[in-house]
């Protein structure tokens, strides 16, 4: 399942970059908005667990409010996705892979990716124990 599933990102962005549009997982028919991860110092960074569907796109948002510098870091749920790209103030980055995600100051930051992999997952702020400084992952 994992080859079908890299043959049509594979596909679609061969597609995209000969010049014939958005097509297949990336034309954003197969697209769901997860609710935002919050950056704040103390403050939960989720109300919920994600439960993904492998195979669909996802995009979300992290926002950080400025009050503390903070990390999120998740390095198996980012090799289990595929990132399409990171929108950081209208720059859009397309990066080979992810490990950790840092916000120096206030901002936001938007992710679009494929659930790939099926497993349970977090992303988390390093250095914390408590549940609210985690958003646990399930992809299906």
């Amino acid at each position: 399942m994992r080859s079908l599933i890299l043959a049509l990102i594979f596909a679609t962005s061969t597609a995209q970059a000969e010049g014939f549009g958005a097509a297949g997982l990336l034309s954003g028919k197969n697209k769901q908005d997860l609710p935002p991860i919050i950056l704040s110092s103390g403050a939960p960074i989720s109300d919920a667990p994600w439960v993904l569907k492998s195979g669909t796109y996802y995009e979300f948002e992290i926002q950080g409010d400025g009050s503390q510098e903070l990390t999120l870091v998740g390095p198996e749920f980012f090799r289990a996705i595929w990132i399409d790209e990171i929108v950081v103030e209208g720059l859009e980055i397309r990066p080979l892979g992810l490990d950790s995600i840092e916000f120096d100051e206030a901002g936001e930051m938007e992710i679009g990716f494929v659930a790939i992999k099926p497993g349970r997952y977090y992303m988390k702020i390093p250095d914390t124990t408590g549940e609210t400084q985690r958003v646990e992952i399930t992809i299906e």
